[in-house]
């Protein structure tokens, strides 16, 4: 089954959808078959993917509330082995849609059983508040992928976004873990992002990722295209990084398989 890992931070602009997108085109090239599933009304990580969201009549919504299946809105985007589940601008409601329903917190787990075994991994682009659409995301994740940006105000609200990760755990699903950080934005000519690395240290202080992705223009606009990084400037500082991060996450799995075997 896919490993299923939700990218999280209530906060907005600290790299959510850049990760998704990057991360699940990386782990694509090393042989991966992924999907990334956009939950952020927004839509971005689909437009990112060079799909006009505008265009489409279902996607993760009609999913969702039960209205299709999950493999009837999923889209392939130019990367062989990567697609995408797409969010529609019916998203915005859905968070009031889901205050009276069984299972509420549950739903977008749900949905994503008939595709599990498709995949290798499923990455989720959670929307930077902590509703109910982001808890359907904590809640469908077999773990957490917290992006932080290396700038003043990054550490504002991880606290209560650490609080609510364990919450669910608490109540809903015990097997919900952090799989860790990644810094995102890094400039490393300044004091300040190496002051964020060091007190995000306090919070994970085994879960950093050595990779870190830097403040990097092409990755800001590659989305403009509806491209990757893999295919608008793999050689960037910005691709360099995000292919660090995806065999990163690949070795960590291989050694807790190792583990497990001993």
């Amino acid at each position: 089954m896919a490993r299923i890992i939700s990218i999280v931070n209530q906060k907005g602009g600290v790299g959510k959808t850049t990760t998704a997108i990057n991360l699940g085109a990386y782990l694509a090239e090393l042989g991966k078959f992924v999907l990334v599933v956009d939950l952020d009304p927004q839509a971005n990580a689909t437009s990112g993917m060079g799909i006009d969201h505008r265009g489409l009549e279902r996607g993760v919504y009609e999913a969702i509330l039960g209205q299709v299946r999950m493999q009837e809105i999923v889209q392939m985007s130019a990367h062989e082995g990567l697609h995408v589940a797409p969010a529609t601008t019916a998203l915005a409601g859905l968070n009031i849609e889901l205050v009276d329903m069984e299972r509420r917190e549950f739903r977008l787990r749900d949905s994503l059983l008939e595709v599990r075994n498709d995949y290798d991994f499923i990455l989720i682009d959670c929307p930077p508040t902590l509703g109910l659409i982001t808890l359907n995301g904590i809640v469908a994740g077999d773990e957490i992928l917290i992006p932080v940006q290396a700038e003043y105000y990054a550490l504002e609200g991880l606290g209560q976004l650490l609080e609510t990760v364990q919450l669910v755990k608490d109540r809903l699903r015990p097997e919900v873990d952090v799989l860790g950080a990644v810094i995102t934005m890094y400039d490393g000519r300044t004091k300040l992002s190496d002051d964020v690395l060091q007190e995000l240290y306090k919070y994970f202080p085994n879960n950093i990722f050595r990779a870190v992705i830097p403040r990097n223009v092409r990755l800001a606009e590659a989305p403009s295209f509806g491209r990757t990084i893999v295919h608008f400037d793999p050689i960037s500082k910005g691709a360099k990084a995000y292919e660090r991060l995806a065999r990163e996450i690949l070795d960590r799995e291989t050694d807790a398989i190792r583990i497990r075997a001993v």
